[in-house]
């Protein structure tokens, strides 16, 4: 055989083992969750993503903020954790690079890493800052949101000045994050 014939082999081989594992992966992971072990990972379609202000402004000192709220439309339990994956997008939905800060906001102390188990109508939160007096605006319509970080999203409305397109956002949360 080529050496052009062994390189095509040993890729085959290598992706079929490799899919093979994600495959093995996969089929155990969805074992364990149906045996009443942790709930599985949200699945696109079961996570409805608003914004809301749940009752407190928060603006100040050129930052503004609203929470991200993310909701379990689904029939089953099902969890998600870390922090939300985050994109602007101007008008006509066009996409703006935008950088997502992870941690602290301006408003709120990140509650950390943590699992979120949802069950079904249950919701889970993030803070959600950004500022807007800078030279450097970008002016957002809209904003993406992927609960899980995947690359499934929703878009929600967001008519925003955002500077530098530069956002601020904490991990998810069962309940609001606060400033204590």
């Amino acid at each position: 055989m080529s050496k052009r014939g062994l390189r095509s082999a040993a890729t085959v081989a290598a992706a079929v083992a490799l899919f093979a594992g994600a495959s093995a992966g996969m089929a155990s992971a969805a074992g364990t969750a149906g045996s009443g072990a942790a709930a599985d990972v949200c699945r696109p379609g079961t996570l409805k993503v608003t914004t809301t202000d749940a009752g407190s402004s928060q603006a100040g000192m050129n930052h503004e903020g609203t929470y991200l709220k993310v909701t379990n439309t689904g029939n089953s339990t099902c969890a998600i954790g870390g922090y939300p994956g985050l994109g602007l997008e101007g008008a006509g939905h066009k996409a703006i690079k935008t950088t997502a800060h992870h941690g602290d906001t301006y408003f709120a102390k990140d509650p950390g890493m943590q699992r979120v188990t949802l069950k079904p109508g249950k919701s889970a939160y993030a803070d959600l800052v950004w500022t807007h007096a800078g030279p450097s605006s970008a002016q957002a319509k809209y904003l993406q949101v992927a609960p899980t970080g995947s690359n499934a999203h929703s878009v929600v409305a967001f008519d925003k000045q955002v500077d530098g397109a530069a956002l601020s956002v904490t991990a998810w949360s069962a309940k609001l994050p606060s400033a204590s």
